[in-house]
């Protein structure tokens, strides 16, 4: 079947398959292999990539230990050292408890929330652009933001299980609720992209329109503005426990994602491949969405609503390594910390002492990085 018959757009970076000659590209003809790896066609890959995956990594590693000391306060290495080594049971000397609680319980869960979110973002972003062929795709197409927007805003201004749960319990709920809409919707329409792609822009602008009317109903400018605040995103409130959480529910997610590695590659060529390839189109899609909402949720729910990193994270790294999925998940994953890391630092500092939402940086940075991918692909 030629690619041409779908009517969805291609993912940038993902050949077209070619018509009546029946000859795949080499990359859909790594797709029908049963075992994973680069492309025959790039040999110097086989050794590069995994070089690659190990710089990445330890530099993910350095930019935390990097970032952790950066802020209003400067922190020391050997005050971190000294932090960390005594709250894992060390023979360090204990540091004055002021700077001992800014760095165990500010600093080091706020930058390893930012890898964790950033990660949890790109992978979700690249798994949903090529699972609707929509290059523009990102975690929050499916309307998981605004409905925990309007989740969160319901329990600050109205009150709504404010004892309960609190915005970060209200804002999954509202997540939640959200995608239960939408999974609603596509039951009866279907779940091929173009639906999914519609339908997810419905949902939301229905929550975007009741976030407004909540906002509008409070009149109360304090409570707006940390709304606002927080609908932009911000690391300034994640903590251990949240932590946890969301380094287990990325952690699965991932795992997943993975798995399903070589469906995602087929669902890059559109549907009628991925069938062809032995796929169950329906149960996989229905699988995947279930996974890249859930972990968008808790993202949201755990800092509000960050954009472009879900959306320019895997173009960018798609360009880097190559489109198949079981080198493109882990790289999103490296690359998308990285930068949530840096553009959280930078929002820390950049106006000091005040602190700018981290959204706002990401959407300074991602802009131009989305139009230079374009331009380096030869489409803008």
């Amino acid at each position: 079947m030629s690619a041409s018959a779908d009517p969805d757009g291609a993912l940038p970076g993902v050949a077209q398959l070619p018509d009546a000659q029946g000859l795949l590209h080499p990359a859909a003809r790594h797709v029908a292999q049963s075992e994973p790896g680069p492309v025959p066609a790039e040999p110097a890959a086989r050794t590069s990539r995994p070089v690659l995956f190990v710089l990445a990594a330890a530099a993910l590693l350095v930019s935390v230990a990097v970032s952790v000391r950066i802020g209003t306060t400067d922190v020391t290495y050997t005050a971190l050292l000294r932090a960390v080594g005594a709250h894992l049971g060390l023979d360090t000397e204990p540091l004055p408890r002021l700077v001992d609680s800014l760095i165990w319980d500010l600093r080091i869960p706020r930058v390893l929330m930012a890898a964790l979110v950033g990660a949890s973002l790109a992978v979700c972003g690249a798994a949903l652009q090529a699972l609707t062929r929509n290059a523009l795709a990102d975690p929050y197409l499916l309307g998981i933001s605004s409905g925990a927007s309007t989740g969160a805003v319901a329990v600050v201004v109205l009150g709504v299980g404010a004892g309960a749960v609190g915005v970060t319990g209200g804002a999954f709920v509202g997540a939640l609720v959200s995608f239960g809409l939408l999974m609603l919707l596509l039951r009866r329409s279907g779940l091929d992209s173009v639906r999914i792609v519609l339908t997810g822009v419905v949902v939301a602008q229905l929550f975007t329109a009741l976030t407004s009317l909540v906002l509008m109903a409070s009149g109360d400018p304090e409570i707006i503005r940390a709304i606002t605040q927080w609908l932009l995103g911000s690391m300034a409130s994640a903590r251990w426990d949240a932590v946890a959480v969301c380094a287990v529910v990325t952690a699965v997610g991932l795992a997943v994602m993975w798995v399903y590695a070589t469906a995602l590659d087929g669902f890059s060529f559109g549907a009628d491949t991925a069938a062809s390839l032995g796929v169950d189109v329906r149960t996989t899609r229905t699988v995947l969405l279930v996974v890249t909402s859930l972990v968008t949720a808790v993202a949201v729910a755990a800092v509000g609503a960050i954009g472009f990193v879900g959306l320019i994270v895997p173009h960018v790294v798609r360009f880097l390594v190559g489109p198949l999925h079981r080198t493109l998940l882990p790289f999103s994953a490296l690359v998308g910390a990285l930068f949530l890391v840096w553009t959280d630092a930078l929002a820390r500092v950049a106006f000091a002492p005040q602190e700018v939402p981290v959204g706002v940086f990401t959407a300074l940075l991602g802009v131009p990085l989305f139009l230079l991918v374009l331009r380096k692909r030869g489409e803008l």
